[in-house]
């Protein structure tokens, strides 16, 4: 049954194009999820709506954002009565602007000035092939890299400052152009929660965009503790689950294999081994239903180039 998203506060965007949707999924989290909203209108240089979507949080928490919208233009704040999760929210958020770009703010982060969305726009524009742009995630003094938040190898860490060509972004702050978005169907909800950054990403190179990350724009994450998933339970569930699949979507069966090995050492390691066991089998089970995608030889070279290469050193 589809989702059918209820305006609740602020105003909806114009039916015409505009520079950006400046997009926010919130999920309980109301003092963090206005500082994210307040930091979003705030973004100068450009035509801008922001578009807030609430899945399922209590009406208290929904009442304490739409006050704190009060007095702010450009703001859209939309409820939902379910939890589609991260990939599944956000495509219905998406799908409610039209801007040009596309960019996503994690509910428990800001911009770290007032002009990222602007030059993030005017990158994309200026690079018709640059389909995404992951930002920098710093910790919440805005100084510090959050390195909990770090999705590349390990190796490129220290030019977390600088600008490099990339096979992934992180969710907490990116700007994606929205041709990219919807010549892509958006991303795989069936994943729910993590990796799907990544699966869209493999979808988006083999279909010839480019992946870049910029280490010049930045949001500082303050990592809320309030329902955030703990490694250790769903979260570390989700995160095997979906490697698997991934890696059966581009491998097949036998691309499981090192991640069977993998995730079971690190679920031993962890003493989390009946749920590692249980996200081995659901990854196994959703496998089924998916069929094998064969990279092009493009596509291999540029994930070699940009990705293994870099995790092989480090």
């Amino acid at each position: 049954m589809p989702v059918e998203p209820l305006l609740c506060g602020g105003q909806a965007p114009p039916l015409r194009a505009y520079d950006a949707d400046i997009v926010i999924i919130s999920h309980f989290r109301p003092d963090e999820t206005v500082a994210a909203i307040r930091s979003a209108q705030a973004q100068a240089g450009g035509d801008f709506w922001v578009i807030v979507l609430d899945q399922a949080s209590d009406p208290a928490m929904r009442a304490q954002i739409m006050a704190a919208l009060a007095g702010l233009d450009r703001v859209a704040f939309y409820t939902i009565e379910a939890n589609l999760g991260v990939p599944g929210g956000r495509n219905l958020a998406c799908g409610l602007g039209r801007g040009r770009v596309i960019v996503a703010l994690d509910n428990d982060a800001v911009f770290a000035n007032e002009a990222v969305v602007a030059t993030a726009v005017a990158r994309l524009r200026d690079a018709p092939a640059l389909g995404v742009i992951g930002f920098r995630i710093l910790a919440r003094d805005g100084v510090a890299l959050d390195a909990t938040s770090w999705g590349y190898p390990r190796s490129l860490q220290a030019r977390a400052a600088e600008r490099f060509s990339a096979t992934t972004f992180v969710g907490c702050g990116f700007a994606m152009a929205r041709r990219c978005f919807d010549a892509l169907g958006g991303f795989d909800a069936t994943l729910f929660f993590t990796w799907e950054e990544y699966e869209f990403s493999r979808r988006a190179i083999e279909a010839g965009w480019l992946i870049a990350y910029h280490g010049d724009l930045s949001v500082c994450h303050a990592v809320a503790a309030e329902a955030r998933v703990a490694w250790r339970g769903d979260r570390w569930g989700y995160f095997v689950r979906n490697r698997l699949v991934i890696a059966h979507d581009w491998h097949g069966w036998l691309g499981m294999g090192p991640f069977l090995l993998l995730y079971g050492w690190r679920g031993l390691r962890m003493r989390q081994a009946r749920a590692t066991l249980r996200a081995m089998a659901a990854g196994m089970v959703m496998a089924r239903t998916r069929r094998v995608r064969r990279a092009s030889t493009a596509s291999r070279r540029y994930i070699w180039a940009h990705e293994t290469r870099a995790r092989l050193v480090g």
